[in-house]
């Protein structure tokens, strides 16, 4: 597969803030890499030079072969953008909205209409289309926003964490947005504070931290960097969780830890060697469970190894601010 975007050492300071620090990113035709930092990690930095709205102190990019600084315009002509929060004008219809950027997408009237009311058949917004946008919930603006990215078709859609401030429902519809917009060939780079997004959405990460990658591969690949399992047990009778976290710690060797009022005990493993002695124990001692599994490391686990922090701890700092879509 050919990449369809490529950046090479992109820095970028803002006063005293080295936002990009040398970053790479490689991204291959039809995939979805997910940008994975928190606030001031330098990620919707990122998004800005590779769409041309900001121009790197050093480093370059290509998007679908074209230079993004010499060749800006062929650039923009490839992609569609979506900001962290809604840039449509909410005194205009969701149709009306999409009809002026259509037009300024030089569309001819009725090419204009017809891709609006595709789109916002598409996106489930046909029943509001005649409604003024500021009459939209806040998963409505956040998709009107998205089918005003896709007005031009393009291959490359870039999404500066689309779900933010969004409720579970509407956040799972952006989802399936962006799902279908692969499948429909376009290439995605999508960055996110949230890790189950990325777990969900994201063929390759990329991990951002104080403007560098400081890791990069498929969320399972990640997550074996760790070098570890969970174990996961739930007592069916809570009053002899105690009695599990005995035996977990014995069997494991390592301190586990409980949630009583769920009955749910869980420990690292190296591997899945434990489990038939952890059977053994259990049917020696007749405590019954309801659940006995090895999970993978979830990617906040990951992230949290990677960078020393959580992904939500760190602050916003001036560099997303400078560096917003809004």
């Amino acid at each position: 597969m050919s990449h369809v975007i490529q950046a090479e050492g992109l820095r970028k300071r803002f006063g005293d803030t080295q936002a990009l620090d040398g970053v790479d990113i490689e991204v291959e035709r039809g995939r979805v890499l997910g940008v994975l930092g928190p606030n001031g990690a330098g990620k919707t930095t990122a998004v800005r030079v590779l769409a041309t709205l900001l121009k790197a102190d050093a480093g370059r990019a290509e998007v679908c072969g074209y230079d993004v600084v010499k060749d800006s315009v062929k650039v923009r002509a490839k992609i569609g953008l979506t900001g962290q929060y809604a840039s449509v004008d909410e005194e205009l219809t969701g149709h009306e909205n999409l009809m002026m950027i259509g037009r300024l997408l030089d569309f001819s009237r009725n090419e204009a209409r017809a891709r609006s009311r595709e789109l916002l058949q598409r996106f489930r917004l046909d029943d509001a289309a005649g409604r003024a946008a500021k009459t939209y919930s806040g998963g409505m603006r956040r998709r009107l926003d998205l089918a005003a990215s896709l007005l031009n078709r393009p291959e490359v859609i870039f999404l500066d964490e689309p779900t933010t401030g969004l409720d579970p429902r509407a956040r799972n519809e952006i989802w399936d947005t962006v799902q279908e917009a692969t499948k429909d060939g376009a290439t995605v780079l999508l960055t996110t504070q949230y890790l189950d997004e990325a777990d969900a959405l994201a063929d390759q990460i990329a991990v951002f931290d104080h403007g560098r990658v400081v890791a990069e591969g498929t969320p399972d690949a990640l997550k074996a960097q760790i070098g570890r399992q969970t174990l996961a047990v739930r007592v069916v009778e809570r009053f002899r969780t105690e009695q599990l976290a005995a035996i977990v710690a014995q069997v494991t060797g390592e301190h586990p830890d409980v949630d009583e009022a769920a009955g749910l005990v869980t420990a690292p493993v190296p591997d899945s060697g434990v489990l038939p002695t952890m059977i053994n124990r259990l049917g020696e001692a007749g405590i019954a469970v309801s659940e006995l599994a090895l999970r993978m490391p979830s990617l906040d686990e990951v992230f949290l190894t990677l960078t020393g922090h959580a992904a939500e701890q760190r602050g916003e700092s001036v560099l997303e601010t400078e560096g917003s879509l809004a």
